[in-house]
């Protein structure tokens, strides 16, 4: 025992100085974000809000885009009460002429953008029968091509500077192909393949691309995501899959995990333990898969209900959504800026959504009508679609001191 407690330093010292010097023939350095211009798209609740409060303990100065204003200033008033040294700005990353202006404002304001975090997406769950080419579209625009727009925009003064970082944010759905989330598989998938492709052709100029492909995280985003068919069923299985602890994560993990793997200039990484042993197994035994989402499916709500409509998270919630089985969920969704009006977490009545829609419980079995709306949805920065590229300017000088 002693003998082998005298070796385990020895190796580990080996392994470690094998490891430098792989990374440095790799031109990968261990990375600081102090002092760094750090944006991020869809920061203003979610995992984005978490990220952008752990990069502001690391020291770094924060950038957070966002479609929601009114969103962009409780989440900038959440940071610089940490003390993050915060700005934000009014940003549709599906509108490639937005993205140009904003990002080169902050390149003017802040002297360049050292990281990029490329968050902002969006989630419609439902069956494929109550999908529309405008699901499939809308994915594409904002999980690939909102990705795509600020990466080729920052491009150039990472190449001029010789450095930079870009994380895409991706997701277990983007290489395993789970039922029920047709057009956001669709969406991430597209930009797993495209952050891997930058990754091998950008660092030769020292610019280091990492993919990250969470599981279930607990960000409180099933509330402000769209729900079809039977919406309220939908809504429910999926906010208890996304709270329970043995197969969620809580956002301010991931956000560590996230900042270590941008640390450390990783390719890839995987977050939560069941994401990884799935994402191992869907590798080695594609068939299996494939077949095991097909009995899955079978289990899953019918495609009736309130048809191709849309319904939010939180305009579709039950008594089982509202239990104490969600909790963790709940929390983090009051936490993460995912709602601020009073009663948002209670279960809905009908004069609760738009249009007066009727409720019908944790078994529905078809009415239910709710109001829907059809504008782009969650870490895109929900509101306005379309919202002008106004700025909200955060703290730019001394940020307050921490209050607690």
């Amino acid at each position: 025992m002693r003998h082998r407690e005298i070796e385990r330093p020895g190796i580990a010292r080996r392994g470690a100085r094998m490891l430098r010097r792989l990374r440095a023939a790799l031109g990968i350095d261990w990375y600081s974000f102090e002092d760094k211009v750090v944006l991020i798209t869809g920061g203003s609740r979610g995992l984005g809000l978490a990220l952008a409060r752990t990069l502001g303990r690391a020291g770094a100065r924060v950038v957070i885009l966002a479609r929601d204003p009114d969103e962009l200033a409780r989440a900038r008033e959440d940071l610089r009460s940490r003390g993050v040294h915060i700005t934000s700005h009014v940003c549709d990353v599906r509108d490639r002429a937005q993205v140009d202006t904003v990002l080169r404002t902050v390149t003017e304001e802040l002297g360049g953008i050292d990281v990029l975090i490329n968050n902002a997406g969006t989630l419609v769950v439902g069956p494929v029968e109550t999908m529309t080419l405008e699901d499939f579209e809308d994915s594409l625009r904002t999980n690939l091509m909102g990705a795509l727009y600020t990466t080729m925009a920052v491009l150039p003064q990472m190449r001029k500077r010789g450095e930079g970082r870009i994380v895409n944010i991706s997701s277990l759905g983007g290489k395993i192909a789970a039922p029920h989330l047709l057009p956001y598989t669709a969406g991430k998938f597209a930009l797993t393949g495209l952050s891997r492709g930058l990754r091998a052709e950008l660092l030769k100029d020292n610019i280091v691309v990492t993919t990250v492909c969470p599981g279930l995280l607990r960000t409180g985003s099933p509330y402000n995501a769209f729900f079809k068919g039977r919406h309220r069923d939908e809504f429910t299985w999926f906010l208890l899959a996304d709270s329970l602890p043995l197969l969620s994560m809580s956002a301010r993990r991931a956000a560590r995990k996230i900042l270590w793997a941008t640390r450390l200039g990783r390719a890839e990484v995987t977050l939560g333990v069941l994401a990884k042993i799935g994402a191992v197994l869907n590798g080695v035994l594609p068939g299996f898969g494939a077949d095991l989402h097909a009995i899955v499916n079978a289990y899953l709500p019918e495609p009736d209900g309130i048809g191709t409509r849309r319904a939010r998270g939180r305009d579709s919630q039950t008594r089982l959504s509202s239990s104490f089985l969600t909790i963790l969920s709940q929390r983090a969704a009051r936490d993460l800026n995912q709602l601020h009006e009073s009663g948002q977490l209670g279960t809905a009545r009908s004069s609760d959504l738009p249009g007066g829609a009727s409720k019908s419980g944790a078994g529905q079995s078809g009415a239910g009508q709710s109001g829907m709306s059809q504008s782009g949805t969650d870490q895109s920065g929900t509101g306005q679609s379309g919202a002008g590229s106004e700025k909200q300017r955060g703290s730019s000088s001394t940020p307050k001191k921490p209050t607690r």
